[in-house]
């Protein structure tokens, strides 16, 4: 029987590939729902999610709306603008006043790393990580991991490229994780002002020149560069980065074989990568969006306490 994954999901750092297999799994009966003319199960009827962000966020925000209106939950939404955040009011504060309400889970972007399981270990609702600070975004790398599943049919053994600002990726972090637990071989690649530290004790291997990612690659994960969290001289300019580190169609027409293209948005076209590539063949990019609304209906049908064997669980949506 497949583990579950226990209260919260903080990371994929925590999880084992069972753990892993058993989300990706979960999601794929879940994506039929997306197909149906009436997009709505009431597997999570009753229940009461709170959507706390604290941070600007669009994609993931809305895909955990679909996911959790689709599966009959009762959401709220609560941003730190219109929060009593803004009154100087702690998170743990925030939230166990939330918890008073007898909601039931908590999906949550910080920030501060550390700040989803900050929230956690204080209370008893589920907690779901949405991305905290440069730490970690596990729906996000779930949803990386099925994508790339779709595609290949498995991930042991492809070689898959994290290209631009690894510093500041939360994404990056929670692929590394997710990747090396499912067989694949990872590397990274940009300029080292864009690597963490010591990035090669992550089991990662180190490319300097896009031009030797692309030839070693079976897929590409293009990293947006998170300007808003750059306060010195990463890059010369995005002109320049563009030149000595963008995926363009180009680059990758002298590849030896083709490469899947993935990004977790928003793109900065023209800088990362070229529109040519973001909406060529070859591209995944809105499979990961369509995936990313399964996922993380499989990770809230998770925790809510259904079972997680995979018969069960589609029986459950049925």
């Amino acid at each position: 029987m497949s583990a579950p994954l226990g209260k919260d999901l903080l990371g994929l750092e925590q999880l084992t590939a069972e753990q892993i297999n058993l989300v990706l799994d979960t999601a794929l009966p879940l994506k039929e729902i997306s197909e149906r003319t009436i997009k709505k199960v009431p597997t999570l009827r009753g229940a009461t999610i709170v959507n706390l962000f604290f941070e600007a966020s669009t994609r993931t925000r809305i895909s955990f709306e679909f996911a959790e209106k689709r599966m009959s939950a009762d959401t709220v939404n609560v941003g730190a603008a219109g929060s009593s955040v803004s009154k100087g009011e702690t998170l743990v504060d925030t939230a166990r006043n939330l918890e008073a309400m007898r909601i039931d889970m908590v999906v949550i972007r910080h920030p501060a790393s550390g700040a989803a399981q900050f929230l956690a270990e204080r209370i008893e609702s589920n907690v779901i990580n949405a991305g905290d600070g440069t730490h970690e975004h596990p729906t996000q790398g779930l949803l990386d991991l099925l994508t790339l599943r779709d595609h290949f049919g498995t991930i042991a053994g492809k070689k898959v490229c994290l290209c631009g600002d690894v510093l500041h990726s939360r994404v990056a972090r929670s692929n590394i994780w997710g990747l090396t637990k499912l067989g694949a071989e990872v590397a990274v690649c940009g300029p080292r002002s864009l690597l963490p530290n010591a990035i090669e004790e992550m089991g990662v291997k180190v490319f300097d020149r896009i031009e030797t990612a692309i030839e070693w690659a079976d897929a590409l994960n293009v990293l947006r560069l998170q300007l808003e969290r750059m306060h010195a001289g990463y890059i010369p300019s995005l002109r320049e980065y563009n030149r000595v580190f963008g995926v363009t169609r180009e680059r990758l027409d002298r590849a030896p074989r083709d490469v899947l293209i993935l990004h977790p948005g928003p793109m900065n076209r023209g800088v990362e990568i070229d529109s040519d590539v973001a909406d060529g063949p070859h591209s995944v990019i809105l499979n990961q969006v369509t995936n990313g609304v399964a996922i993380r209906m499989a990770v809230l049908y998770l925790l809510s306490g259904n079972t997680p064997q995979l018969a069960e669980a589609a029986k459950g949506i049925a």
